[in-house]
């Protein structure tokens, strides 16, 4: 596999089920295997995790379906949710 192209991204998570809003930094290394496919694989905390983006569930209620957004969209709305 060749070296790996890592990049930082940030999602805002809204639980459309339970109303729960967070947001998660994520570590994404993209990387091309020996037969040319390439792969995004994605960290959270050091941790191999799925693509949020394929594959999110609430850390409150283990459900969803789930909105994503723009980073910083969660705590920007929090002091109206209070």
């Amino acid at each position: 596999m060749a070296d790996p192209e890592t990049v930082h991204e940030a999602y805002a998570f809204v639980c459309l089920h339970c109303g729960h809003g967070w947001e998660e930094d994520y570590e994404i290394r993209h990387s091309t295997d020996l037969s040319g496919q390439r792969r995004a694989d994605y960290f959270a905390h050091g941790t191999r995790v799925a693509s949020p983006l394929t594959r999110a569930e609430c850390p409150s209620c283990d459900g969803g379906p789930l909105r994503i957004l723009r980073p910083g969209r969660v705590d920007s709305t929090r002091p109206y949710l209070a």
